[in-house]
């Protein structure tokens, strides 16, 4: 736990006003998806001869065969189905009977701030999250006050569950900082993202943030598969083929976890 002052050392991008404490974690990693995702794949490659096929998509699977769409096919001896959002082009009867749910987030991207030693380094600053995201994850459940807090945002600020609206924020070694996020699902997830939600997001990301230059320079929103309880679903398809779908916005934090732990189960490993 952290005093206001603490917090505001640790990091400038803390609106000191208002602000009564924080907690902190020195165990927590943040990477750049935009480069750790080719820089993963690159390092597959060079250290294990991994080959990552791009700009391929998967249209069957039977019997460990997997086939491309371009019609290539590859033989395997395990098969693993990670589609992300994508519950229908292989499986999809067991994937409609799972329970995932498709969620829709919006984000954007705060131009790079001014004076760089506002950030002290900017490689140094944490990844921030507002009390808002206290009602996000379940790892806060077991907050003694959180009962009341979600009572509170319920009767004062409703709009907020509308759209389950959090805040977050995480500054790039470049100095821009990514802003988010929203959870809309299934049936209320258009392809037209919408403004109102981006302003709910800015009106409380000014209140717990301070940004030296506010102007908005990227917007965009994704699409997830979670489950409204599981941390994600399992399921053997067929011999030795295995889908592991729905980790939701977990997923980047628990993706290594989650690949040993299976790759322990085929060993014979125990947990």
């Amino acid at each position: 736990m952290l005093t206001t002052s603490e917090v505001v050392e640790r990091t400038p991008l803390a609106n000191p006003h208002g602000l009564l404490g924080g907690m902190a974690s020195d165990t927590e990693l943040r990477a750049n998806p935009r480069i750790a995702s080719a820089r993963v794949a690159a390092w597959l490659h060079e250290s294990l001869g991994v080959t990552c096929q791009f700009n391929t998509t998967i249209v069957s699977v039977a019997d460990r065969e997997v086939v491309a769409s371009d019609g290539r096919r590859w033989q395997a001896e395990r098969v693993v189905i990670c589609s992300g959002s994508d519950l229908r082009t292989l499986y999809p009867e067991i994937l409609a009977q799972s329970g995932l749910k498709l969620c829709k987030l919006q984000m954007f991207k705060a131009v790079a701030q001014i004076d760089a030693s506002h950030t002290h380094g900017t490689s140094g600053s944490p990844h921030l999250a507002s009390g808002l995201t206290l009602r996000h994850y379940s790892s806060f459940r077991h907050c003694p006050a959180l009962e009341s807090y979600e009572r509170r945002i319920a009767t004062d600020h409703p709009e907020l569950n509308r759209y389950g609206i959090h805040l977050m924020a995480s500054q790039l070694p470049s100095g821009e900082v990514i802003l988010g996020d929203s959870h809309e699902y299934d049936d209320a997830i258009q392809p037209f993202d919408k403004p109102e939600i981006d302003a709910l997001m800015l009106r409380e990301a000014r209140k717990v943030f301070q940004l030296q230059d506010w102007t908005i320079d990227e917007r965009w929103h994704g699409v997830y598969a979670k489950h409204p309880t599981l941390p994600i679903v399992e399921v053997d398809a067929e011999d030795r083929v295995h889908i592991s779908v729905g980790p939701g916005g977990a997923g980047m934090t628990m993706s290594f976890g989650l690949a040993e732990r299976m790759w322990r189960q085929w060993m014979g490993e125990t947990e």
